[in-house]
């Protein structure tokens, strides 16, 4: 869907009617709207971080439970080498053969005994598979058939303590409503009605359709559609996925009201959700690659949120350990710089901000103070220019380098914050007396993600003063950018690219 992400994003970047709503402009729920949001505002646990996790602690466990049994006999005098390649192979091939038989999907982690079973089988193949090898190559002498047998009756005596233990745990996520899919529906009536009837009848469905949200307010659209409630219009549902923790937006609407659907789809695509097109009753069809389905119902992909599930685990780690590195590296810099911001001038040593963080969360940004204590701007009302009088000695030199972000990697490490992403803008951040959000459409959608330290935009040129509609523009395409290309591969990159870049810049001050 490329094509659809291409003409949204791009019309929204040039100018479009329909954005979402600013800072300003932010829509009031309705007071069952506002309910709804409360009670969904838990976490919930992604069933694909379930089986991945499942996937991990079966290959840990079972090589464990492999070299303990080696201790056990024929003991560590016998050569840990030689058993070394089946204690690490056998786990992985049997992680393989549970998944390919779908063993880590959570409706089978359900089933502990079927499970088990399975493991067992899996088990007997592989240690087989060994034996048969080991025959062949004439090394079964060097291996301890007692070993392999220990080590058959423990793994199933694993499997068998291990998978009771998640199917207990996911039984009581389950209860708490901690494993579903949370979404709502765009668009009401009768399509929105067959569409909820087709979700309830598959069984071992996810996904709880938790409200509607509709901008008719005619007979098409009633308040109730099979039981559930219609929360706002459209622009409500913006602010309601701000309080709310909303996995995915199902639209249901005809793919044929292309006007209509751009229209929704301009004002939705700034959130950090997963978005769906309903396609179980269009008559039009693709191949089924094409579509993603729950069960037996087809949808058709829009946007994926960005950076979510393992992904998000790996940058998370990639974050924490770049940062420690970082700060310890940079300590003596760090202390260096207190010192002198406080022989510079009367204040306080660092400076703190209220910026936008991820899904638009305001949040405290620390930074090393650079401007006179009385002449502060927290709310970023004065874009500081060439020779700003606020701007002391010492912090024009640190705002130069960006040695006046270096604090921040504090807000990284309390995670409020990413080493790579976005760069997070002040609250009140805005160009020729217009608030940001106001100059470029769309500009919300940079908070799709976790904001960071430093960004694919700045590595580029794009920071320090930003005096015109353009300077800001260019920040966003890069921004946006970097979303749709994460790797870490690219924050890597970013990072690395980060201190050559800048001492080229021209519009730090």
């Amino acid at each position: 869907m490329r094509n659809i992400y291409d003409s949204v994003a791009g019309s929204a970047l040039g100018g479009a009617v329909h954005r979402p709503p600013t800072a300003t402009e932010r829509a009031e729920l309705s007071p069952g709207a506002e309910a709804v949001a409360v009670q969904l505002s838990a976490h919930t646990i992604s069933r694909r971080m379930v089986g991945g996790a499942v996937r991990l602690l079966d290959i840990v466990g079972f090589a464990l439970v492999g070299f303990l049994s080696f201790l056990v006999y024929p003991g560590i005098e016998a050569g840990l080498a030689v058993y070394l390649t089946p204690i690490v192979l056998g786990p992985l091939f049997v992680s393989l053969l549970l998944g390919l038989a779908g063993g880590y999907g959570v409706p089978a982690l359900r089933r502990p005994v079927r499970e088990v079973t399975r493991a067992i089988g899996a088990i007997g193949v592989i240690l087989a598979l060994f034996a048969i090898l080991a025959f062949f190559t004439k090394t079964g002498e060097v291996f301890s058939r007692l070993w392999f047998g220990v080590w058959l009756f423990s793994g199933i005596a694993y499997f068998s303590v291990s998978r009771a233990g998640i199917a207990g745990l996911l039984k009581s996520w389950q209860r708490a409503g901690m494993l579903e899919r949370r979404a709502v529906i765009v668009g009401g009536g009768s399509r929105a009605e067959t569409l909820i009837d087709a979700l309830r009848a598959e069984p071992g469905n996810d996904v709880r359709i938790c409200g509607i949200f509709d901008d008719r307010r005619d007979d098409r659209s009633p308040g109730s559609v099979a039981g559930i409630p219609k929360l706002g219009t459209v622009t409500e549902l913006v602010a309601f996925c701000r309080r709310a923790r909303v996995d995915m937006l199902i639209v249901s609407l005809p793919i044929t009201a292309e006007t209509r659907l751009l229209q929704m789809l301009r004002q939705l695509w700034v959130l950090p959700v997963d978005i769906r097109l309903s396609a179980h009753s269009h008559k039009l069809r693709f191949r089924p690659r094409s579509y993603s389905f729950v069960g037996g119902v087809p949808f058709l992909d829009v946007f994926d949120r960005p950076i979510a599930d393992w992904d998000a685990m790996m940058k998370r780690a990639f974050d924490l350990l770049a940062a420690s590195l970082i700060l310890v590296l940079t300590a003596p810099i760090l202390l260096l710089t207190a010192i002198a911001i406080k022989l510079d001038s009367r204040g306080p040593v660092f400076f703190r901000q209220k910026r936008y963080g991820f899904n638009n969360e305001v949040i405290d940004v620390l930074k090393f103070r650079s401007m006179h204590h009385h002449l502060a701007d927290p709310h970023a009302r004065q874009v500081v220019t060439r020779g700003d009088p606020r701007v002391t000695r010492i912090g024009r030199f640190i705002r130069k380098t960006s040695i006046d972000e270096l604090p921040q990697l504090l807000n990284v490490l309390s995670g409020r914050l990413s080493l790579v992403g976005p760069r997070p803008h002040a609250v009140q951040a805005h160009t020729q007396n217009r608030l940001w959000d106001e100059v470029v459409d769309g500009y919300f959608a940079r908070h799709r993600v976790k904001p960071g330290v430093t960004g694919w935009a700045q590595i580029h040129g794009w920071r320090g003063e930003v005096d015109t509609p353009e300077k800001i523009r260019g920040r966003v395409e890069h921004d946006l950018y970097y979303i749709e290309n994460w790797s870490i591969l690219l924050d890597l990159y970013i990072l690395v690219m980060t201190p050559f870049r800048l001492f080229s810049s021209e519009n730090a001050y």
